[in-house]
């Protein structure tokens, strides 16, 4: 894989050269949105093309002393898609200013006299070599002048962008659609769920092979990073998990299925009034389900109650009905879908507004029947800001029908209201070492120890240090402190033309240091909350479908295995 820090510059480069594009014109973000992630999409294809046509041309026949040419059916062998030349990325960008003068036709014959109708035409290419895609790709180029299009096509034809293999395009895109969430905001920013947060509940979920639904799918931010968790343990997901997702936006479905495809994902995308999972179960998945991921709309109202009874999926019942035969809060809904979704093993993880903790009347009582199967797993507790389009707390819920015996009685409570990093002052997430470390401790609850044993060996390989690491911590605080005394001095004694590069020098060192000191810092955290086998915090045991509080309660790991975080074998 390339780079992580080449390839955030890489992000950073790419979405300031083609914002400044747009903010010279009288676009809007929402104008702007799709059309550029389609040329994200449609570089990626390119990238991908060439990819498989150097494969394809390794064990290429002879003819006539020429090699064969590449044909359509040698992609489709290899599942792949196949690029005419006119729908070719490397094509598009080295056509000649004058667009009306080189006698280009369209698919139909028709006369293409701007560089907008030629990428229009190439969308409609693509989309003839995949069911997937029919219908999917922007078309509406010519809103774009020859100028601006061309400088846009021109951005995106960066060779780092070939690395198809460390998945570069692919982050290319999600960090546009991450930029386009705030600045489009779009329904609430329901088309864009957090990474950290998709995370999250891919991780604690595991998925491995099956049938995943995202019954609100968005823009695939769930199908997406399942298939990177699924590729990561040494599998495929396409040929592991079955994706299944409903959107009723259908400007969202488009975004979901583009991710995908730009990801190497296929699945079966539902979108428009069919897809309204309030009514319809659009792929008749109801119990069939091995994993559901979602982050549906919270609060929403004015729901009919009798469509959305006659739609079924209600295990528990309705949530609250008015005179105007209206439920006024749907939340409760998606979390009965959730539930009816799975198989006898299944497993679901997802979004939910705080107030849905404790929300009362029917949602109370649907809530109690929810606890009372055994089936409730983990309850996590989320701060503000980690929405792009609103500040509210949130929480993620997580179902197992499969749970053990031993823990039917037993639900885990995360409380992560202050546990964040800040990525600005109106947006927070969780670091990679941060989603470990919440991970770490829904390990230690299910009694997979070694996998805690894994993690604590990460951070001393990371640190480079076999030492405790409240120690590790202190001594790299120290060393902070004097890196900075010395770049002090340094500077001063520099002469004036060096100074400026000499701040760099000692800024880039004490950027490392402190990158080091945040590791250790986590490591701190993790094992500060776990101490000699005993995870330490909120648990609720849950007899009679009545949850009873223990806040000072401790849930007791092995005691074969010292997790103090000093030791990594057994004590």
């Amino acid at each position: 894989m390339a780079n992580n820090v080449n390839v955030k510059k890489l992000e950073a480069d790419l979405w300031e050269s083609a914002d400044l594009l747009r903010a010279g014109s009288k676009l809007t973000s929402n104008q702007y949105c799709m059309p550029v992630l389609g040329l994200i999409f449609l570089r990626y294809a390119y990238s991908r093309f060439k990819l498989v046509e150097q494969e394809i041309l390794k064990d290429r026949p002879m003819r006539g002393g020429r090699v064969l040419p590449v044909e359509q059916s040698d992609f489709a062998e290899k599942s792949a898609l196949f690029l005419p030349k006119e729908a070719q990325y490397n094509y598009l960008v080295n056509l000649p200013a004058n667009i009306p003068e080189q006698g280009l036709t369209g698919i139909e014959g028709n006369p293409l006299n701007s560089l907008g109708e030629v990428v229009n035409n190439a969308m409609e290419l693509v989309e003839q070599q995949s069911e997937q895609l029919q219908g999917v790709l922007p078309k509406d180029y010519t809103i774009f002048s020859d100028e601006l299009l061309g400088e846009l096509l021109r951005i995106f034809n960066n060779n780092a962008l070939d690395d198809v293999g460390g998945d570069v395009i692919g982050r290319i895109y999600e960090y546009f659609l991450n930029k386009f969430a705030k600045n489009v905001a779009q329904d609430d920013g329901v088309f864009f769920t957090p990474k950290s947060l998709v995370k999250m509940i891919v991780n604690v979920l595991e998925p491995t092979q099956g049938v995943l639904l995202d019954p609100a799918c968005g823009s695939g931010g769930m199908f997406v990073q399942t298939g990177d968790f699924v590729n990561h343990a040494g599998m495929v997901a396409n040929n592991t998990m079955t994706f299944y997702g409903q959107e009723k936006v259908e400007y969202n479905a488009k975004l979901c299925l583009m991710n995908m495809a730009v990801h190497g994902l296929t699945g079966v995308i539902k979108s428009g009034d069919e897809a309204n999972t309030f009514y319809h179960d659009a792929h008749n998945l109801n119990g069939c389900c091995d994993y559901v991921m979602a982050n549906p709309p919270f609060n929403v109202d004015k729901v009919k109650s009798e469509s959305a009874q006659s739609a079924g999926r209600l295990p528990f019942g309705l949530p609250g009905v008015n005179k105007a035969k209206e439920i006024g809060n749907a939340n409760y809904l998606w979390v009965s879908y959730f539930y009816s979704y799975l198989n006898e093993h299944g497993r679901a993880g997802f979004v939910m507004a705080s107030s849905a903790t404790d929300s009362q009347g029917k949602d109370k009582d649907i809530r109690e029947k929810l606890i009372q199967t055994g089936h409730v797993d983990v309850m996590m507790s989320v701060g503000n800001n980690f929405f792009y389009t609103k500040s509210l707390p949130c929480s993620l819920w997580f179902l197992d029908k499969g749970k053990p015996e031993h823990l039917l009685d037993t639900v885990l409570f995360i409380d992560a209201r202050n546990y964040y990093t800040v990525v600005d002052r109106t947006l927070n997430e969780w670091s990679e070492w941060q989603l470990k470390n919440l991970n770490a401790i829904v390990w230690l609850y299910r009694g997979e120890v070694d996998k805690y044993k894994v993690l604590l060996a990460e951070y001393h390989a990371e640190l480079a240090d076999d030492r405790p690491f409240a120690e590790i911590q202190a001594a790299l605080e120290q060393n902070v402190q004097a890196k900075r005394e010395e770049a002090k001095a340094a500077v001063e004694a520099a002469p004036r033309k060096e100074r400026k590069a000499t701040q760099e020098k000692f800024d880039k060192e004490l950027e490392a240091l402190n990158e080091k000191l945040t590791v250790a810092k986590e490591a701190v955290w993790l094992t500060e909350k776990i101490w000699r086998g005993r995870l330490s915090g909120h648990s609720r045991s849950v007899q009679g479908g009545k949850p009873r509080h223990h806040p000072q309660r401790e849930r007791r790991i092995p005691d074969a295995w010292c997790l103090c975080g000093r030791c990594t074998r057994g004590g």
